[in-house]
């Protein structure tokens, strides 16, 4: 691992706070040669409305805006990120569809920038974005810098999504055996405790005994609520 990137991570990982985390994060863009920096990360639960969290650097009355005019519904790049983890450059075209966030984006000064998401098998998601005033981004600037830029967005997630993990999702460790897994995984497909019953070859009470203590152990009601939050957590 060259030097800078061991002294970001080095950096990352000794911060105590969120308010610490964001201004370390700012420091290593501004070496990359960005004004501004954003990490938002939306955590797998509830389902029905997703814990977000947004660590930056930018204007309060920007973040203000884009909470007020709920523009993280509307925003392309979180659009993007959600479906891809490509790296995306801002342009007039990337922003055609929503040309007044784009227009206030501007105003506030973020015309110039670069986003990338990142996700992992926990099901949590992050989206790390650079951003500046001024001087369009060259095909120079970013083969120089790309590496660094793609690193620091996964060093960010690392760091950051097991802390809001503990944080805002406080639960014990889920562990399922490898048969409570295997039947949930059949349930997944849509199979019947009958049908799971034939395929792992154990009789349909002992596939619904092995359902009911994942149900219990996930602390949901039903088998959709725990082949969900099984998903969303990675267990299966």
């Amino acid at each position: 691992m060259n030097t800078w990137r061991e002294d970001q991570l080095q950096a990352l990982l000794e911060t105590r706070s969120d308010e610490a985390f964001s201004n370390c994060l700012a420091r290593a863009a501004k070496d990359l040669g960005f004004d501004f920096c954003s990490y938002g990360m939306r955590l797998p639960l509830p389902i029905a409305a997703p814990q977000v969290a947004i660590l930056s650097n930018y204007s309060p009355d920007w973040l203000q805006r884009y909470a007020q005019e709920d523009y993280l519904s509307i925003d392309p790049t979180v659009a993007h990120g959600s479906r891809s983890v490509m790296p995306l450059v801002w342009s007039e075209a990337v922003f055609q569809e929503a040309r007044p966030f784009w227009e206030d984006a501007r105003g506030h000064g973020l015309r110039v920038g670069w986003s990338q998401s990142c996700h992992d098998g926990r099901g949590v998601a992050g989206l790390l974005t650079l951003a500046r005033s001024h001087e369009p981004l060259s095909a120079q600037e970013l083969q120089h810098n790309a590496y660094q830029m793609s690193w620091l967005g996964q060093a960010a997630h690392e760091v950051l999504s097991g802390r809001l993990m503990q944080r805002l999702l406080p639960q014990p460790s889920i562990q399922l055996t490898r048969r409570e897994a295997e039947i949930l995984r059949w349930t997944a497909d849509g199979a019947t405790s009958a049908q799971v019953s034939d395929k792992v070859h154990i009789t349909e009470r002992t596939v619904n005994f092995h359902i009911n203590n994942v149900l219990m152990k996930l602390e949901v009601k039903n088998k959709t609520a725990g082949v969900v939050k099984a998903l969303r957590l990675g267990l299966i």
